[in-house]
């Protein structure tokens, strides 16, 4: 039995972030939607609930009924959270005279506190929100306020019960991770037992029983959340696991041999699958970008099934689906307008008939990349740059053609290798390069050229869901610049993208 903490979203940005943190913690904890929160077991340890884009004041607002949890586990309400406990319990909120979001100060007015034990004076915290708790139940006591925000924490008398006004949880409350502590550890007196190897362990144990001697399909990309799930699959029943890598004529330059190498190194059942001439057949004459991901995933979809129907009696298919993607499918309000489709094997399970085994859904990105370290998996491989399903298609903006792919290819391995060869790699959550639907003039010699233009991306992030342009050195950019229009014939321009995420996304497509 796994202790844990409930996380209840009531639609904040935020909440993956809150979730990240108590995992930080080595202690277990889901996100449920605040309408619909699974049956409390034993193992439950505390509550906390989330901030919201919505204000407590409005009549269709999210609600929750805080009597199954009171005085059975210790509840942390987190800015919407806090405000709806005044509210519901008989305080009062209402709009702020002014937008509170930034940076502030608190001010402890009970040093006595268990939550804010151990917080330097003045500690900054990070504000988010439209309205402010004016007034607070008698029951209430104040333990927290900053020069614009009387009420920025409290606790509910005789019980663990407490609320703070700003999100801990990001970077910019300084002490935010020791006041998570104070309430994970402290309060709710988790054990601190949510290891990698702890994981690791009971995955292989728990999918030896699921799989018993049954075959199991996967399909591998060489990035790392497919990797580790085909690995704790494989150590739990050996060469019953049977793993495609398909080469859709996207990859990175000599990307399907090394991956095949690494996958034959450590010892994974895998068939490699040339079929790069079927994905660019599919390509032909599509330029809009949700057009190129869509046949892509559905020329994937027909290519892994007809390998997988050469393998007989499979009755699993094994996917690297992690924490993230989960929690986005049964967001608060339903899905999110699409920015961009995923390309995954969504849909081969119906059509094969399989049962899926997804032994990753529990975790977070950097959590994978623990757990793969337990496991063994090569450096080379958990160091990856994320790299998009469709590959190059969409970061060749326009029709994808054999000939544009062989010139992003080189370029995208120039630039990747100088990143490894100037020790910039592991400073970048991701790289690559852009072909852009544009020529310019230029001059090699004394001839003139028009020629195209590339565009190179280094972001920095934490998961991705936001992130920074990476502030290479100009000496760099330049020798990068310069071994681009030099070596790969066709290009004469190199430009370097300079937008953070949001507004812009990483990829361009």
């Amino acid at each position: 039995m796994t202790e844990q903490i409930l996380i209840l979203d009531f639609g904040s940005q935020y909440t993956q972030l809150i979730a990240r943190r108590v995992r930080e913690l080595d202690v277990y904890c889901e996100i449920h939607p605040f309408n619909k929160i699974p049956e409390l077991t034993p193992d439950l340890k505390g509550v906390i609930l989330s901030g919201s884009p919505c204000s407590v004041r409005d009549a269709d607002s999210p609600r929750v009924d805080l009597d199954q949890f009171r005085n059975k586990v210790p509840i942390l309400g987190v800015c919407y959270g806090a405000q709806l406990m005044a509210q519901v319990l008989g305080g009062s909120v209402l709009p702020a005279s002014h937008r509170e979001y930034g940076r502030a100060h608190l001010d402890i007015t009970d040093p006595d506190s268990s939550l804010l034990a151990g917080l330097t004076s003045a500690s900054q915290v990070w504000m988010s929100h439209g309205d402010t708790i004016v007034d607070i139940p008698d029951n209430f006591r104040l333990i927290a306020s900053t020069e614009t925000v009387r009420v920025a924490a409290y606790k509910i008398e005789d019980e663990l019960t407490y609320g703070i006004q700003f999100h801990p949880e990001v970077t910019h409350s300084t002490d935010g991770k020791k006041i998570l502590h104070n309430f994970v550890v402290n309060i709710c007196g988790c054990k601190q037992e949510w290891t990698s190897e702890a994981f690791a362990e009971m995955t292989i144990n728990s999918l030896k029983i699921k799989l018993g001697k049954d075959r199991v399909v996967m399909a591998l990309s060489g990035g790392v959340d497919s990797t580790v799930a085909a690995s704790l699959v494989h150590k739990a029943i050996g060469e019953n696991l049977f793993c495609i890598f398909v080469d859709n004529g996207v990859l990175r330059k000599n990307e399907y041999e090394q991956v095949l190498h690494s996958y034959e190194d450590m010892g994974l059942n895998i068939k490699g699958v040339d079929a790069k001439e079927r994905f660019y057949n599919a390509l032909r004459g599509l330029s809009d970008p949700e057009q190129k991901r869509k046949a892509i995933g559905k020329t994937f979809i027909e290519v892994f099934d007809h390998e997988a129907h050469l393998i007989q009696d499979v009755k699993w298919l094994g996917q690297g689906t992690i924490y993230p993607d989960v929690i986005e499918s049964v967001s608060v309000n339903g899905p999110s307008v699409t920015i961009k489709s995923h390309h995954n094997v969504g849909g081969l399970p119906d059509l094969m008939n399989l049962k899926v085994v997804e032994p990753l859904n529990t975790l977070f990105k950097d959590e994978v990349r623990a757990v793969g370290r337990t496991l063994g998996v090569p450096a080379n491989i958990l160091g990856r740059h994320p790299f998009p399903g469709p590959g190059l298609a969409i970061r060749i903006l326009g029709e994808v053609t054999p000939e544009k792919v062989a010139i992003l290819q080189e370029v995208d391995d120039l630039f990747i290798s100088r990143l490894k060869k100037s020790g910039l790699y592991d400073d970048v959550w991701q790289a690559g390069s852009m072909l852009l639907p544009v020529q310019s003039v230029g001059v090699m010699g004394d001839e003139r050229t028009y020629e195209n233009v590339v565009a190179l991306r280094a972001v920095t992030s934490v998961d991705g869901m936001t992130a920074d342009w990476a502030h290479l050195p100009y000496t760099f950019l330049a020798e990068v610049s310069n071994d681009i229009i030099n070596r790969v014939k066709g290009v004469n321009r190199v430009v370097y993208d300079i937008s953070s995420k949001p507004p812009a996304t990483i990829e361009w497509e």
